[in-house]
């Protein structure tokens, strides 16, 4: 299996590791097939995500993934992270090979998790927003994807 140095990168460095004491939202996600699980925790002020950590018990791609993620998210409005998608992780990281791409989705699942808690509690959920997390618990499953345990097929 060949990682890009991105990957590698950031798997050896994982950025924003661990826990925000006083965080205003946090989503827990996990893929009952590989047994990865990813918990991001969000900071959000005036509707910034000013910081982001993870907690991910996984390999070597479920953490990179999880890293390049929050690195992703920290500075965009909330609305602009929820468009953030596991392609988009994956294309930041230079690649996954195709047995890894579940663990970009549960990058974006565990943003959107968070989010979605975010938007109940404040009450800002809208019907816009409610359409796009319908990721939840679902994958594309591109037909070079092995089975990722994301659905119940």
């Amino acid at each position: 299996m060949q990682y890009s140095d991105k990957v590698l990168d950031h798997f050896m460095n994982p950025r924003n590791m661990g826990e925000i004491e006083d965080a205003t939202t946090s989503g827990t996600v996990g893929n009952p097939v590989c047994g990865d699980i990813m918990k991001m925790d969000l900071k959000i002020v005036d509707n910034i995500i000013v910081d982001a950590k993870f907690k991910t018990f996984g390999c070597g791609s479920a953490i990179a993934t999880s890293s390049m993620a929050t690195e992703m998210i920290i500075g965009l409005t909330t609305d602009e992270a929820l468009d953030v998608t596991n392609k988009a992780v994956a294309e930041a990281l230079d690649g996954l090979p195709p047995v890894k791409m579940h663990c970009s989705v549960l990058a974006e699942q565990a943003v959107k998790k968070a989010l979605e808690s975010y938007y109940i509690r404040e009450g800002l959920m809208t019907p816009e927003r409610a359409k796009k997390f319908a990721i939840l618990g679902q994958c594309e499953h591109e037909e070079n994807y092995e089975h990722c345990g994301c659905s119940d097929e």
